[in-house]
């Protein structure tokens, strides 16, 4: 079972770019190894290591080894810390736009 990583260790995750990258090529596929995503990236394979090192200690990634080969599939449930803050956030910003748009009216109505 996956333990799950706090919002910051997610955030970090993909704050990078080429990581965020790695992330959503992964995501699209079922599975896929490390020399696949390395083919045509324009990245080293132990770059790639190391951004799947990464993701995998925030839970957005899993490995299954199969003889010499590591595949590597997205984990959505790896998202949830960050669904849930900005679950949290969405309800402040609602609030305040829905401020903003009755004061608006008052201006201009």
């Amino acid at each position: 079972m996956l333990e799950v990583a706090s919002v910051s260790t997610v955030m970090r995750a993909l704050a990078d770019p080429t990581r965020r990258a790695v992330f959503e090529r992964i995501s699209a596929c079922d599975e896929i190894t490390v020399a696949e995503l390395t083919r045509g990236s324009g990245v080293t394979q132990g770059a790639i290591s190391q951004h799947l090192k990464s993701l995998k200690q925030a839970g957005l990634v899993a490995e299954r080894p199969e003889g010499r080969n590591v595949f590597y599939r997205a984990e959505p449930e790896g998202l949830a810390p960050l669904v849930d803050w900005i679950g949290h956030y969405g309800a402040f910003w609602r609030e305040r736009f829905a401020t903003l748009r009755t004061l608006l009216k008052e201006i201009d109505p």
